[in-house]
């Protein structure tokens, strides 16, 4: 009876650890399994989160799989270089190597400045929307703000910049008024990035007809 007794307390207790084990490697895929990558999309001047194609591009990358934030930038009419940068380090801390980013305007050069001086290994992506890495000679103010001064402040690092992913796209408008595509190409040659260009897209303002960017998807499926 004495043996009886413990053998089938012995298999009880290994049954209990199978049990274990099992619920415990379960548990585990499935926190591997969900584990949601991060993407950032970064407006520009006189935007906000909730202007032009951003909402949509949001919605479509939460259908991929990704946590999307995005940033809104204080004083987007008058903005403050610093400010800018804290706001983005509050959001983004420490770029991650799957951080996919989308910056349209002046918040490229933001991004690129942002990740210049934090310097991350690895980063998973980057989508540059009418993007420059310098003044415009078109835009060198807007409604009596300078934004040759703001531009002026950025410190990029084109070649760390590189480094950190092969996944970089450029989409440029062929009759963009703002950002002439000459100063887009620039940027994107010295990137040696993927480049898409998009005829007749304006500025890719919702009051150019773009409320939708499919484009920004394409570069991103690209990637994955």
């Amino acid at each position: 009876m004495k043996n009886k007794n413990f053998t089938s307390r012995r298999q009880f207790c290994l049954a209990a650890i199978t049990l274990a084990v099992s619920a415990c490697a379960t548990k585990s895929r499935f926190k591997q399994g969900t584990k949601m990558k991060r993407a950032f999309i970064i407006h520009g001047w006189g935007a906000t989160p909730n202007d032009h194609w951003f909402h949509w591009l949001s919605g479509r990358l939460k259908a991929r799989g990704y946590t999307v934030d995005m940033p809104i930038l204080p004083n987007p009419t008058a903005p403050v270089f610093a400010d800018w940068q804290h706001t983005l380090a509050q959001h983004i801390g420490t770029p991650q190597p799957d951080d996919l980013f989308i910056a349209h305007s002046l918040g490229n050069i933001t991004l690129l400045h942002y990740l210049s001086q934090t310097r991350p290994p690895k980063i998973g992506g980057l989508v540059l929307v009418s993007a420059f890495d310098g003044k415009l000679p078109k835009l060198a103010e807007i409604e009596g703000y300078s934004i040759d001064n703001y531009v002026t402040q950025a410190r990029l690092d084109l070649p760390a910049i590189r480094k950190m992913t092969a996944n970089i796209a450029c989409i440029i408008s062929e009759n963009d008024p703002l950002v002439a595509p000459e100063a887009s190409l620039k940027l994107a040659n010295a990137l040696q990035c993927h480049i898409i260009t998009v005829p007749n897209a304006g500025h890719f303002l919702a009051s150019d007809g773009f409320i939708e960017l499919p484009q920004v998807l394409q570069a991103v499926d690209e990637f994955l």
